[in-house]
């Protein structure tokens, strides 16, 4: 049986955003060790507080201070935390309404089991030791059986503050290719491209991916393409990738190698940037032990004319 390939991914971006005055008071009070949340003209609290009421969409500027204590609504265990979650070891997640609010907030209940949770009991705000304006200077909650303490008067005029957040993205997960895809990924280990002949449209889809987008028909019929091709598009990347040894500007480009039925892409080298055009031919450079061709390159022949590759673009 054929070894079933699988690589760990990950999908990482920081997400950065303004705060307008509403959202920057509350993170800010949080810095501060204080909760606000925001009255609409009905005379609900939200927390967390929102910049316009969700039921008559008016915007909402009213900030009102309310108690680090409060309630559990609901619940639910998570009994293996994983990573850049609030807590390491397992947790209830709950929704708290805070007294003084009419809303719940979500965040992590630190207990130690799902046996010390129910709903209604009675929690208090954990404070981060470090807070720099944000939902994590709430460590997290903790069970609580006092008096609610007494409100700081905070009225959300503070000094220096946050007005702007950064929160990353992150995806993790497991691919693995299906039998056309791990069938080209060998080839490629012979620095050999192969695709897959669509017995409708005759079309050679490269990369495979075991049927035709366009026919809906499941594709079987291996050819090898290449290793010279045509590039069809290309664009000049002037930023520099985190991770990424590879000095900008440089470019990338969409290359139809020959007998294949549309363009895949890759980095365009030996030739200086301003000189890549559409229709120039190209072949692949391989490096030592590389599993993929690290970029292509001029092969000295004369562009290729506009009418063999313009259904690629």
């Amino acid at each position: 049986m054929p070894e079933v390939l699988k690589a760990p991914l990950v999908v990482e971006f920081p997400f950065t955003r303004s705060l307008g005055p509403v959202q920057s008071a509350f993170l800010t009070g949080l810095r501060e060790r204080v909760v606000l949340g925001v009255r609409t003209s009905d005379g609900r609290v939200l927390v967390p507080p929102a910049e316009y009421d969700p039921v008559t969409a008016e915007e909402i500027r009213d900030l009102v201070e309310v108690a680090p204590t409060g309630t559990v609504t609901t619940w639910a265990w998570n009994h293996a935390p994983r990573r850049g979650q609030p807590l390491t070891t397992p947790f209830a997640w709950a929704l708290v309404r805070l007294d003084g609010a009419d809303t719940a907030l979500l965040h992590a209940l630190d207990a130690p089991g799902p046996d010390a949770v129910h709903t209604g009991m009675r929690i208090r705000i954990r404070w981060a030791e470090e807070r720099a304006g944000a939902i994590t200077d709430i460590a997290c909650f903790e069970p609580y059986d006092g008096e609610p303490p007494q409100l700081t008067g905070a009225t959300g005029e503070f000094e220096d503050p946050v007005t702007g957040i950064v929160a990353p993205a992150r995806l993790d997960y497991t691919y693995s290719p299906g039998r056309a895809q791990t069938a080209y990924i060998n080839a490629l280990g012979g620095r050999r491209t192969v695709g897959e002949r669509c017995p409708s449209c005759r079309k050679v889809y490269v990369p495979p991916r075991g049927a035709c987008p366009t026919c809906g028909v499941a594709t079987d019929e291996q050819v090898e393409v290449g290793p010279r091709g045509t590039v069809t598009t290309f664009c000049i990347v002037n930023i520099k990738a985190r991770n990424l040894d590879i000095e900008v500007p440089y470019v990338y480009a969409h290359i139809a190698l020959d007998g294949a039925g549309l363009a895949l892409h890759g980095r365009i080298g030996g030739i200086p940037y301003d000189e890549v055009r559409m229709g120039l031919r190209v072949e692949p450079v391989w490096t030592e032990g590389g599993r993929y061709p690290d970029h292509y390159r001029p092969t000295g022949e004369p562009d290729a004319d506009y009418d063999t590759y313009r259904e690629l673009l």
